[in-house]
């Protein structure tokens, strides 16, 4: 029932644009009619364009996501541990939370180039607070009264940390994830803004200048599913590795 009631609902929005495009509701110059995208689409891909681009933006989001993930988790395990390291940096941490990726731009350009590394720098500031404070919200939110049965039961440190910490730590754990992989793909568009070549989001800005907006449209459409894939494989494998974990995932949608 679930499943019916979204493709009902995808149904009933592409519906609801081709009536706009078709009956003159919108101008067909600023909402194309869902064929005209549609055979936007299949141009690209017959011509190379789009999976030129894609490969390109898929690349960066992994590099970007990959690396936030190596930076959070060990800085999140560090704050659990030590108090006073998180009693030193945790308002530095806050302060630049507080700003948006898309703020720094100027500066990662000035100190990283505009090539790479300043897009994935990107991708990697808007991921990294969601998959931090995922982990230390995580690791702080396990039950005192756990440990304690633990070492009553005569379990090794490390067997407490994976046998009681970790699996009550992973519900905030991949609810981090998800909505850092989310972010990446928001951020995505910000990163190709200036200086690039390549990519879906300089695909988009491109279309833009040229009043291309069927390929503007094209070039969402694609970011949009590609990003609802990536959410779906990340659910799998985490259902595959931790099954108990299945309620939890939908936390995340928020």
């Amino acid at each position: 029932m679930p499943r019916f009631t979204t493709i009902a609902v995808f149904a009933a929005t592409l519906a609801l644009w081709w009536l706009a495009s078709r009956l003159g509701w919108v101008s067909a110059f600023l909402l194309p009619g869902p064929g005209t995208v549609a055979e936007t689409i299949a141009e690209l891909i017959a011509s190379g364009e789009l999976l030129r681009h894609t490969l390109v933006s898929l690349r960066r989001v992994a590099l970007g996501y990959l690396f936030a993930i190596a930076f959070a988790v060990p800085l999140a395990l560090l704050f659990v541990l030590s108090r006073r390291l998180r009693a030193l940096f945790e308002p530095l941490l806050e302060f630049l939370r507080q700003i948006p990726p898309l703020a720094l731009m100027p500066l990662l350009m000035l100190w990283l180039g505009i090539g790479e590394t300043q897009k994935v720098g990107i991708i990697i500031l808007s991921c990294f607070f969601p998959i931090f404070l995922g982990v230390r919200g995580g690791f702080d939110s396990v039950d005192r009264k756990l440990i304690d049965v633990g070492t009553v039961c005569g379990f090794s440190r490390p067997e407490i940390m994976l046998r009681i910490v970790l699996p009550s730590a992973l519900p905030a754990i991949v609810v981090g994830l998800r909505i850092g992989l989310g972010y990446s793909w928001r951020a995505l568009v910000g990163a190709e803004l200036i200086a690039s070549s390549a990519g879906l989001g300089y695909m988009i800005v491109d279309a833009e200048n040229l009043a291309r907006t069927d390929i503007v449209l094209a070039g969402i459409l694609v970011i949009g599913v590609l990003g609802l894939l990536a959410d779906h494989l990340l659910r799998l494998a985490i259902r595959r590795s931790a099954p108990w974990l299945s309620g939890d995932l939908e936390m995340a949608r928020a």
